[in-house]
């Protein structure tokens, strides 16, 4: 395992800390429209995952262990004791492995758009993604990635959050971006899931192509504190897409576990 990275992070509002953790080819800026709705109740920060956005790229490759620890670096900067930790895709797959290594730090755990207890079918379709990805190049892939990401309506609409997407992943280091694909398409989750004890929301959209809700039952049956919620007629990139559909269940769910960190 390598040294953490000191990775760059944001903060805002008052309350208890809310660590916001981004999925692959993110930024922390993606968390702008919770933080928007959660600034009031809570210290709302987001970070830039290693080697994205503003966070420095490291040279060697990385695994899942090597970012639960950059996640404890960004904590211990930010000065918090205790923090609800929320993660987006891979970010939701940081996050329990977090509340796995370091459960006294966790008053909750939300977990968006998400995958564990994936079938052999499953894990070949995933890594069918990453094959192609290396071997055509991510620019002619994402397209691809639009289509698992982004409903119809949110592609015709929103032509300006699609390209803002674009933007993201072009701007991610080719090696980097292909390093955490490949941590999400092998983290299987299933068999610790249940030593993981922090109250915890499972969310994702109906129509999340990895990140369904068949696995994502599985998910929260598997923890031993959990809440399922299923978002009607959405894909995979939920937050950026309906921020205030997702702020509903997942306000409710961090007010009721709400503690001073």
């Amino acid at each position: 395992m390598s040294e953490a990275i000191d990775c760059v992070f944001s903060a805002e509002g008052q309350g208890p800390a809310l660590l916001m953790v981004h999925g692959i080819g993110g930024r922390r800026q993606g968390w702008k429209g919770l933080i928007d709705h959660f600034k009031s109740d809570f210290h709302c920060i987001s970070y830039d995952l290693r080697g994205h956005g503003d966070s420095p790229v490291p040279t060697a490759r990385f695994g899942l262990d090597d970012l639960v620890e950059d996640l404890e670096s960004v904590r211990r900067r930010a000065g918090v004791q205790k923090a609800h930790i929320i993660g987006h895709s891979l970010g939701g797959m940081i996050g329990p492995a977090y509340a796995r290594k370091y459960p006294d730090r966790v008053l909750s755990l939300t977990l968006l758009s998400t995958a564990a207890f994936r079938t052999a079918e499953d894990s070949a379709k995933v890594r069918g993604v990453v094959a192609a990805l290396k071997e055509k190049g991510i620019g002619p892939m994402y397209d691809v990635l639009v289509d698992r990401w982004f409903t119809d309506e949110f592609v015709r609409t929103r032509p300006d959050g699609v390209e803002a997407r674009r933007k993201e992943v072009e701007e991610t280091n080719p090696r980097i971006f292909l390093n955490v694909f490949e941590i999400y398409a092998e983290t299987e989750m299933a068999p610790w899931l249940h030593e993981v004890e922090s109250p915890s929301l499972v969310l994702t959209g109906e129509f999340d192509g990895g990140c369904n809700p068949r696995l994502n039952e599985q998910i929260a049956a598997a923890l031993p504190n959990a809440e399922l919620v299923i978002l009607r007629g959405l894909k995979h990139s939920i937050v950026q897409e309906a921020p205030e559909r997702v702020a509903e269940p997942v306000g409710k769910f961090l007010r009721a576990h709400k503690q001073t960190s």
